[in-house]
């Protein structure tokens, strides 16, 4: 059973799982009744080790897979074989690897596949995939192969491939995997943008300093079952959890929580805040000098 944290103040539900239970053939079960509702806006990492079902869940909600049991509802509609394509549309998923996720020739035409298939005006087609291709800053690799791209640059496509769609959830299967710094910088501004525009982010990562800066809502995954559902905090905190679900704590929280045993900086002991970037901590360390 997922410990289950403090709740956050009561949003609009756009994502609803049901008691979702799925087994790939000849092999164990790798969703287990799962039950989570998705709040529209939020930023959700989900954690757990290889195998414990987070790519599944993911391509479960897509749509991809078809679940042996439960349910998914998005604004409350449930998830049939006839509805399936408008699921896909309003819930895109950013694959791990990009090139598993490209097939035209140019990053133009991949860009133009999606918004083409709903068989939308040519008008519409052309503006959303000008807008994609600006908001990625690709207008000037349209022409391009996207197989000869950078390892950075494929991601950004794979980003505008779901963008085009216009979707309001947006899935990230470990989106820094294989970047370099310069690129995981990009990445993780390009998300916060995607959240500053209302969008619902869920992610997952191996990166718990990324899920501790950027989420405000972490899952914890383990062998097929949501074993907590709290704030990065509360997650974080709870060392059983971590150690079953074979997590470390972020090096940050881990810091804040040694400077504040040794008692020595008065504004970590006054404040409850835990900062959850190096920024916010110098904030706090120099109001203490002063």
């Amino acid at each position: 059973m997922a410990i289950k944290m403090k709740q956050v103040i009561e949003k609009e539900t756009i994502l609803d799982v049901k008691n979702l239970t799925f087994a790939y053939e000849q092999e164990k079960v790798a969703l287990e009744n799962i039950s989570v509702s998705i709040q529209k806006g939020e930023k959700v990492a989900i954690l757990g080790a290889n195998g414990a079902g987070k790519s599944t869940f993911f391509l479960t909600i897509n749509g991809v897979l078809h679940p042996q049991s439960g349910d998914i509802y998005y604004r409350g509609e449930a998830m049939t074989h006839k509805n399936v394509n408008t699921f896909r549309k309003n819930i895109g998923i950013v694959f791990q690897d990009a090139d598993n996720q490209m097939i035209a020739s140019t990053v133009k035409a991949e860009v133009s596949f999606g918004p083409i298939n709903l068989k939308l005006p040519k008008e519409e087609v052309s503006r959303r995939v000008d807008a994609a291709l600006n908001y990625m800053n690709l207008s000037d690799f349209q022409d391009r192969p996207p197989h000869y791209l950078s390892g950075g640059e494929k991601k950004r496509v794979s980003i505008a491939d779901i963008i085009v769609m216009e979707s309001e959830i947006i899935i990230f299967d470990e989106p820094t995997a294989a970047l370099d710094p310069v690129n995981a910088v990009m990445l993780e501004e390009v998300l916060t943008k995607l959240s500053d525009e209302k969008k619902t982010i869920l992610l997952s990562t191996h990166d718990v300093d990324f899920a501790y800066r950027f989420a405000d809502r972490i899952l914890v995954f383990c062998d097929g079952k949501i074993i907590a559902d709290g704030t990065p905090l509360e997650v974080f905190e709870n060392d059983g959890i971590l150690k079953k679900a074979n997590l470390k704590k972020p090096m940050l929280l881990e810091i804040v929580q040694t400077l504040k045993q040794t008692k020595k900086f008065d504004c970590l002991q006054r404040s409850e805040e835990y900062p959850t970037t190096i920024e916010g901590l110098k904030g706090l360390l120099l109001d203490n000098e002063s």
